[in-house]
């Protein structure tokens, strides 16, 4: 005998199972079988004990039936769980932003959350009303219809549940046969012991045809409605609910009066069951169907197939998209587009990053077309590594202030110059002697920036990038040189816009991150040692004194109420044109050209990038700009001029530097002059008296500087000239006063032919400091002639090294080498 308590268990069980088949959930009915199976263990064990043989068949009888239990749940059809998905693409607030296909070209999104209460109350009322007290399969229900079909002697009633549907569906039921349909039922009683009765709600939702290629609840809300189905109305919903029993209804036609029909049926069924009141109902039934499926929003196709190869495995992608500010940069590029494929550059891109939170908020890969023409529209060209122009140099300037290299005021020669055999130009072939970094930063000069990088290290600076995120530098900083600045490196607008998107949230004291595109994706934070809040400010208000293309001055503050600091970058031939701006709130990246690289004439990053660049900027919120970290800035002192710090002979003024810049470089381009008593003429201790001598401090610049420098400074103060009857003490004087534009010192050059097959003319350059001076040319032993006021020779020399000096006519001499190394 077993005990007591062992025997009331054994009998809780059979109870159990006789509730449930008198209409109790499924999740009871496991209960009663879970209490059967352990008072079984109890009764085994007993019989073991006491009656070997009894024991052997009980155990068989036992065995029998949890097979017979267990095989329904373990062949319920693997459709129900591996049937391909679309990939769908979300806002963050939950708009559909665009989607693809399922592999079988199916519209059949992936679900997830709760159903709407709307669509759940209209489809129970219409399928099955006792779904949350079967078993799967309603005794209720079979009753009805078998006495309906008999009396009929035809079918005119069914007893199919939500759960028989659902496994109908996923059998690809065809086959309606009696054998077929108690294949079925057996089947549904596994669906029931595995799944909760929402989860088949679920997947009913998720499985359910709709018409067409239509497939699922989610797509077809999107497909008939162009709404998420949380916002359907009830007329929506109810029709939704009745289109699965009959998903030919819903093709344009006669039919279509049947499905307002079985719908108006259904939300007559819902107002007498007090799911309606009296104006909603009357409201819901005037409600016209849709017409035909709509196109699906295609909103962020470039980013949905960058998405889907970087996670093959996933197919929903719930982004932090925002969908009205991906609408209004859409519809500029759109409008860029149009004005740019005119002069054959067809290809733009662009993306929006919050500051404070790094989310992505818009991605336009491409220009939004769908006829490619080869024009490479299908190409999402935010990830694509393209030449870098200057957009680089923010990041040397931010790493330069850091450590006390430069000032903002400091003075940055910007003169033609041979980097080592490396000779870059300015944009413009302009040149302005010498210019303070910032105001280099600002007008992108590019000689300033080579000279500042030569100052810095390109291997520093290659490391550098890479700390900022700069990801298709495949090669080793010795091939980039100091090209590095001036594109001789590749990134992508991804990297690129990362990398200011760094600078913003380090001026707001907030470690670097990478870009968050989904929902669920935490921020990747990385420490960049080169950079800190100070120098990160600091170099976003040297880009703020950027001029804004085509917007006079009157009108700048009543377009743009904000500030913006923003650079451009043109690659070298034209090929790529950038414009990257940083405000309060957002960092803004875009890129111009075309993708497979065709150069354009004249398109730059000012004309073609940034006006779409302040497009996207006056369609965003405004906001208040980046707040000074005042604890990572002090103050210093520097020469007012020069940017220096000051020595004996300049006016001091100050500025801001990061705290932990030390500057050593003292001023060298203030000097004490002497002058004659009437400040005429510069003078020595050679012609004339020490006590007839005025010393003055002035700010003298070398000859090549000054040259260029007096072109854009017309209120410069000239250096007075050396009086006839002086001598120059040329070791020992700090004025120079000739200065070789070309060649560089141990220049190699390269003499071409002509068709004909003469020798070209090199064009050697220098400058005095006096306007009026007379230079000598003389090459090896040669004299070559003199000059005056423009100092221009030009020269055949033959192949080999060479010797060229230069003085004049109060005897101050210089001279270089170079080699020519070929005809």
């Amino acid at each position: 005998m077993l005990p007591t308590v062992r025997l009331e268990l054994w009998e809780s069980g059979p109870k159990l199972l006789n509730k449930a088949s008198l209409g109790l959930s499924a999740g009871t009915l496991v209960k009663g079988a879970f209490a059967l199976a352990r008072q079984a263990y109890f009764y085994m064990m007993h019989l073991y004990k006491n009656n070997p043989v009894r024991f052997n068949s009980g155990a068989i009888a036992i065995v029998s039936a949890l097979v017979l239990v267990m095989i329904p749940v373990i062949t319920l059809p693997v459709s129900l769980y591996n049937r391909p998905f679309s990939s769908v693409l979300y806002s963050a607030e939950g708009d559909l932003l665009g989607a693809k296909t399922a592999s079988d070209s199916q519209w059949r999104f992936p679900y997830r959350g709760e159903l709407p209460d709307k669509y759940k109350t209209a489809l129970l009322a219409f399928e099955d009303k006792r779904f949350y007290y079967h078993p799967g399969i309603d005794p209720a229900s079979v009753i009805r219809a078998a006495i309906q079909n008999s009396y009929r002697g035809k079918i005119v009633s069914g007893a199919s549940t939500i759960s028989m549907q659902l496994i109908r569906i996923t059998c690809n039921g065809s086959d309606r046969s009696l054998l077929q349909k108690i294949y079925e039922s057996y089947l549904t009683i596994g669906l029931e012991l595995k799944h909760s009765k929402e989860e088949i709600l679920m997947l009913y939702a998720a499985h359910a045809p709709y018409g067409g290629n239509t497939v699922g609840l989610n797509a077809a809300s999107w497909r008939y409605f162009g709404r998420n189905p949380q916002n359907l109305s009830w007329a929506e919903s109810a029709m939704l609910a009745v289109l699965p029993n009959s998903p030919a209804l819903i093709h344009p036609g006669r039919n279509r009066n049947n499905l307002k029909n079985k719908r108006d049926a259904l939300l007559k069924k819902l107002y007498l069951n007090g799911e309606l009141d009296e104006l909603d109902y009357q409201l819901a039934v005037e409600e016209p169907l849709p017409q035909k499926p709509l196109n699906l929003p295609r909103e962020c196709p470039h980013l949905l197939e960058t998405l889907i190869q970087q996670n093959p495995d996933k197919h929903r992608f719930e982004t932090t998209i925002d969908r009205n500010i991906q609408s209004s940069v859409n519809s500029i590029v759109e409008r860029g587009h149009n004005h740019l494929s005119a002069r054959m550059i067809y290809n733009i891109c662009a993306i929006v990053v919050e500051n404070d939170t790094a989310h992505v908020v818009a991605y336009t890969g491409n220009s939004i077309n769908t006829d490619d023409n080869g024009k490479g529209y299908q190409v999402d060209i935010i990830r694509r590594p393209r030449s870098t122009g200057s957009i680089l140099k923010p990041l040397l300037y931010t790493a330069m202030l850091k450590e006390g290299l430069i000032t903002p005021e400091m003075l940055i020669p910007d003169v033609p110059t041979n980097f080592g055999g490396y000779m870059p130009e300015n944009f413009t072939r302009t040149y302005r002697g010498v210019v303070p970094a910032r105001t280099a930063l600002a007008l992108s000069l590019n000689i300033p920036a080579v000279a500042m990088l030569r100052d810095y290290g390109y291997p520093r600076f290659y490391r550098l990038l890479k700390q900022f995120g700069i990801s298709t530098l495949s090669r080793p900083a010795g091939h980039y040189g100091l090209t590095l600045i001036l594109g001789g490196a590749e990134a992508s607008l991804y990297d690129i816009t990362t990398s200011y998107l760094s600078i913003a949230r380090s001026a707001s004291g907030l470690a670097a991150s990478q870009p968050v595109i989904l929902q669920n994706d935490e921020q990747q934070h990385f420490k960049i040692p080169g950079i800190s809040p100070g120098a990160s400010y600091l170099t976003l208000e040297a880009l703020l004194d950027v001029k804004r293309p085509g917007v006079s001055e009157q009108w700048r503050s009543f377009l743009y109420s904000q500030k913006i600091a923003w650079k451009t970058g043109t690659s070298l031939g034209h090929r790529d044109a950038w414009a990257i701006g940083v405000s309060g709130k957002y960092t803004v990246g875009v890129w111009c050209g075309n993708a497979y690289g065709e150069a354009v004439a004249g398109m730059t990053g000012l004309q073609a990038a940034s006006p779409i660049l302040f497009d996207i900027f006056g369609s965003l919120p405004t906001s208040e700009w980046i707040v000074s970290p005042n604890r990572d800035l002090k103050y210093i002192n520097i020469c007012e001029v020069s940017g220096f710090l000051p020595n004996e002979h300049c006016n001091v003024t100050q500025t801001r530097i990061p705290v932990s810049a030390n500057p050593e470089k003292q001023c060298r381009y203030h000097q004490l002059i002497h002058l004659d008593k009437r400040k005429k003429y510069r003078v020595t201790n050679l012609c004339e008296s020490v006590n007839d001598m005025v010393h003055e401090p002035m700010f003298v610049l070398p000859p090549v500087e000054e040259f260029y420098y007096r072109k854009t400074n017309i209120n410069h103060v000239k250096l007075p000239p050396l009086r006839e009857d002086c001598m120059v003490q040329q070791e020992n004087s700090s004025v120079k006063q000739i200065s070789l534009i070309y060649p560089s010192p141990n220049t190699k050059v390269f003499v071409p032919t002509d068709i004909s097959g003469k020798k070209s003319e090199l064009i050697f350059k220098a400058a005095h400091i006096e306007d009026d001076a007379i230079i000598y040319w003389h090459l090896d032993d040669t004299y070559l002639g003199s000059t005056t006021e423009f100092h221009n020779m030009n020269v055949q020399p033959d192949p080999g090294k060479h010797k060229l000096t230069l003085v004049d006519s109060k005897g101050y001499l210089i001279s270089t080498f170079f080699e020519v190394i070929g005809e």
